[in-house]
């Protein structure tokens, strides 16, 4: 290949089907990116050119299309996955062919693939916050609802163990609905919670149902000042979806939310504007999308090529002054440094953040330090 050929990446998110909302996100975040590479010279002059394809938010045609962005398309990189589902597809894919998945979305951790970058948050990096955060400020009665595949069982399962390590701490009720569920899919949960009084609900739905969730929680008069529902899959994406007035007072843990300010985000959210416009949101899954496109293009520069084994070293210990602060590569497990957070949802449908890491917290995909609380020596409570 010339040196003055483009780079062809794949880009594999689903823009439609039960998760586009939030997949279309994670598309405009690596498009952005790449945007910006591109009118900065690129790659020491060579374009960076997305081969993107839209999954329709099935795992099968994850695989497939994942086959032929390598094998007919010819690319060694691959940016792409929303649901864990989708990930598992993928991986044999790449695994066999010897390339290269950055993927930018939190999941239930206790994986490593050599073919696989995660820049989204390991349970270590959420969970366990929020579990802190929730038990002290509402009390440790939780029941547990999610969308019905691995993820939400495997981070149910996470902050049951959790929640049982505080005196008095409980699962009170536990249930699971299909992805796609509509506000009638979750008549019996909210029964089921109007009957046990949880001191909050960990939701773990995903996609479209997420609004479905609030919505009927609203329309059942629960209150969440006192039983508020605590997520990590519930971000901007997804409050416009419901409605601000639905969204407002619940919690989320995230390294990124839109508010946040620093240097790096405001450069990033004027960037997003100027490229598609005013209304243009951002969020958790977005901003690391957008990030590990700069960190891949970084690396790319210094090992002059996108063949994973020369890719690798470029880019394991590398860092990044991402939106949400700087962050880097872990060279032993190739999960990411992030900043954990706490935000509630305000009536602007943007997050008020109440708590914050002091410093980027090391990710530990299998947490081997499953004891709630040592991580909260490193969080700032701030004012909600």
């Amino acid at each position: 290949m010339s040196q003055t050929d483009p780079v062809k990446v794949g880009v594999l998110f689903s823009t439609s089907g039960a998760t586009g909302a939030i997949g279309a996100s994670q598309r405009l975040g690596t498009e952005l990116a790449i945007a910006e590479i591109n009118e900065a010279g690129g790659i020491d002059g060579r374009e960076l050119v997305a081969i993107c394809h839209d999954p329709q938010s099935n795992p099968a045609r994850y695989a497939h299309l994942a086959e032929q962005l390598v094998a007919q398309d010819g690319v060694n990189v691959i940016f792409g996955c929303y649901m864990s589902s989708s990930r598992i597809a993928v991986i044999p894919v790449v695994e066999r062919w010897n390339r290269l998945l950055f993927y930018p979305t939190l999941y239930e951790g206790f994986e490593y693939s050599r073919n696989v970058i995660y820049t989204g948050a390991a349970p270590n990096q959420n969970s366990m916050q929020l579990a802190d955060y929730m038990t002290a400020h509402y009390g440790p009665r939780v029941y547990l609802l999610g969308s019905d595949y691995i993820y939400p069982y495997e981070s149910n399962r996470i902050m049951a163990d959790l929640v049982l390590q505080r005196p008095g701490g409980a699962r009170v009720g536990e249930r699971y609905v299909r992805l796609g569920a509509t506000e009638a899919d979750f008549r019996v949960a909210i029964e089921e919670i109007r009957a046990s009084r949880p001191d909050f609900i960990f939701s773990t739905v995903v996609g479209d149902a997420t609004a479905a969730f609030y919505r009927a929680y609203a329309d059942a008069g629960f209150d969440p000042v006192r039983m508020p529902i605590a997520s990590l899959t519930t971000s901007e994406a997804e409050a416009r979806q419901m409605g601000a007035d639905v969204a407002c007072g619940h919690y989320t843990a995230a390294p990124y939310f839109q508010s946040l300010d620093t240097p790096a985000n405001r450069r990033a959210l004027a960037s997003l504007r100027r490229h598609h416009g005013a209304d243009a949101t951002a969020n958790l899954c977005w901003e690391a999308a957008y990030f590990q496109v700069h960190m891949y293009a970084q690396a790319l520069r210094r090992a002059g090529s996108d063949q994973i084994d020369a890719l690798l070293p470029a880019l394991l210990g590398s860092s990044f002054e991402a939106p949400q602060g700087t962050v880097r590569i872990d060279p032993g497990n190739h999960h990411t440094w992030l900043h954990p957070r706490i935000g509630r949802l305000r009536a602007d449908g943007d997050f008020a953040i109440v708590r914050a890491s002091a410093a980027a917290v090391a990710p530990d995909p299998y947490l081997v330090n499953h004891v709630l609380g040592d991580w909260t020596v490193k969080m700032t409570e701030l004012e909600p």
